[in-house]
């Protein structure tokens, strides 16, 4: 003989006010999703399309024109995204390694060693994050064009194996001062200098810091349309975001070719920002709580 097991009103009530509360909550989310998500969707859908029929409200057209891919990827009988990739990952790849290495190691210093002035250049590091880049372009122009750099890479890769960006210096100070110095101690006691607690101690602990800082600099550089448009003038030499430039003359806009490249263009930041994205997210969330 089984006898079922009562089970208060309130418990019941309680259970279902958490479903629809659940089921609210799931609803809100996939509608904000699909209305963010939505603009890419239509990015996707206008990449096959013609220019006239970019004026219909259609997400996707009857027959989908393969053409805005294959002639945009050869933009001019000479030049086609193949270089203009190579030329944005070089670049890209240079400005990572630069950042990564010279950032670090600045970082180091004003997050570990003692010397004179250190509070004092590091408030002019600090100083620089305020500083608007529009005031930068002049000086450093006429700087590059001097040294006869102009379209050439010097001027975006360069300034990375310098420290590279005051933002990166400054996020990395704030990591490395969240180390116990008990690490460093230790490893003095057993004979390690000063370098060799750099490398050995300090770069293995702050990697998710350094992840974060190869992301940013990959990014942006990826994204910095007005200074690849400033110091690099022949085509040979242009990037992505120039090329998707060529497809917009005084006479007509290409949408279709132009809509399918950067949607093209998009993926290589994309495929970094995931495959790094649980160091990424880590060296952000932990460099906010230390210091």
């Amino acid at each position: 003989m089984t006898t079922n097991a009562y089970v208060p009103t309130s418990t019941v009530f309680n259970r279902r006010k958490r479903g629809w509360a659940s089921f609210r909550r799931h609803l809100v989310l996939t509608v904000t999703s699909f209305l963010m998500m939505y603009p890419v969707i239509w990015w996707i859908g206008a990449s096959f399309k013609t220019t006239p029929e970019l004026t219909q409200p259609t997400l996707f057209p009857e027959r989908l024109i393969w053409e805005n891919y294959t002639l945009g990827w050869q933009v001019t009988a000479r030049f086609s995204f193949t270089r203009f990739y190579f030329n944005s990952m070089y670049i890209g790849v240079l400005i990572v390694v630069g950042s990564v290495l010279t950032a670090s190691l600045v970082a180091y210093a004003f997050g570990r060693l003692r010397f004179k002035f250190r509070t004092f250049f590091f408030s002019i590091v600090l100083l620089t994050l305020m500083l608007p880049p529009q005031v930068l372009l002049v000086p450093q122009y006429i700087l590059w064009n001097r040294f006869g750099f102009i379209n050439s890479f010097v001027p975006l890769v360069l300034p990375s194996f310098f420290g590279g960006s005051s933002f990166f210096i400054f996020l990395l100070v704030q990591f490395i001062r969240g180390i116990p110095k008990d690490l460093d101690e230790a490893a003095k006691i057993e004979g390690c200098s000063t370098y060799g607690i750099y490398l050995r101690i300090i770069m293995p602990l702050i990697v998710p810091a350094l992840v974060t800082v190869a992301v940013f600099a990959f990014v942006w550089n990826w994204d910095n349309f007005f200074g690849h448009l400033l110091y690099l003038t022949s085509t040979s030499r242009y990037t992505v975001s120039l090329g998707l430039r060529m497809f917009i003359d005084q006479f007509e806009i290409l949408w279709g070719r132009l809509l399918a490249m950067s949607l093209v263009s998009i993926m290589p930041p994309a495929a970094v920002f995931f495959m790094a994205q649980k160091h990424f997210v880590e060296g952000i969330t932990t460099t906010g709580l230390k210091g």
